[in-house]
């Protein structure tokens, strides 16, 4: 496992983190899987993914429910917990109580780490940021960080934020560019903020030009294309990924990522495909 700095903070986390979206359910609990849900987590954790993300919003909650059965077995300060408040909460009293929430189905005294899911432009960020300080005050949260925020905007969240933003979780993989083009990147990297690629693989749609090459590169590594995004990712300064797997076979294939070294050559024309 290859562990990068969290922000600025002098603590290394998982650059492999694993995402939750979907266990446990989508929009809604689904409770037909639990209890292999449960022991993928549990198998995830043992094999080195201590680095969790998760939401309020996952599952209607019930994801987060499944990560504290899970987390259970293991020792707490072992384990990287992240989950997310939804937009339609960012206001104090309303994301305070989210917290709390998600404290108790996560069953456990703190998140490590605790983000905005989404901008709402109609709640002052400066009451958000307020209330999530708030939380770190009080040890409910070890640190802050933002989610789908581009350039201005998270740049706008450091300067009105009393605790530092460490991190902005965005999509960002082989083809979706977004955090390149707009600058978001290249900021991360010059001002110590971590950028946390969330669907990091692309498993449908690739470009026939962007799966070719992928292809070409994986041979020389005896790996799968997915691997290879996943490298490429994680050679990046400043940039973690926390991909979803659903079997244990996806779970060990994404760790291998983390042991392939892309050549020079190899990143130019990875990068050269945005």
């Amino acid at each position: 496992m290859i562990y990068k700095e969290l922000g600025r903070t002098a603590e290394e986390i998982p650059a492999l983190g694993l995402g939750t979206w979907g266990i446990g359910g989508f929009e809604t609990p689904d409770y037909s899987r639990d209890e292999e849900m449960v022991e993928l987590l549990k198998t995830a954790i043992k094999m080195g993914y201590t680095h969790i993300d998760t939401a309020e919003y996952y599952g209607g909650g019930h994801t987060e429910e499944l990560i504290g059965k899970a987390i259970k077995d293991f020792r707490r300060e072992d384990l990287f917990i992240v989950s997310k408040v939804w937009p339609t909460h960012l206001r104090r009293d309303d994301l305070l109580r989210s917290l709390e929430n998600t404290l108790k189905r996560l069953d456990t005294d703190y998140v490590d780490l605790y983000l905005i899911h989404w901008p709402n432009p109609e709640i002052p960020l400066e009451e958000t940021l307020s209330a999530m300080a708030e939380g770190v005050r009080q040890g409910l949260i070890r640190y802050i960080g933002v989610s789908n925020f581009d350039r201005r905007l998270l740049e706008e969240a450091i300067s009105k934020s009393q605790e530092p933003i460490v991190c902005d979780q965005v999509k960002y993989n082989i083809e979706d560019r977004d955090p390149e083009r707009d600058g978001l990147l290249e900021f991360c990297q010059k001002n110590g903020v971590t950028l946390v690629a969330y669907s990091p693989l692309r498993r449908t749609l690739l470009s026939e030009k962007t799966k070719r090459t992928l292809e070409e590169i994986a041979k020389n590594h005896g790996a799968t294309i997915y691997q290879i995004m996943l490298a490429w990712l994680l050679a990046k300064p400043n940039v973690v990924a926390i991909p979803k797997a659903g079997s244990v076979e996806h779970l060990r294939e994404n760790l291998k990522a983390a042991e392939i070294k892309l050549s020079e050559e190899e990143m130019k024309l990875l990068d050269s495909l945005g």
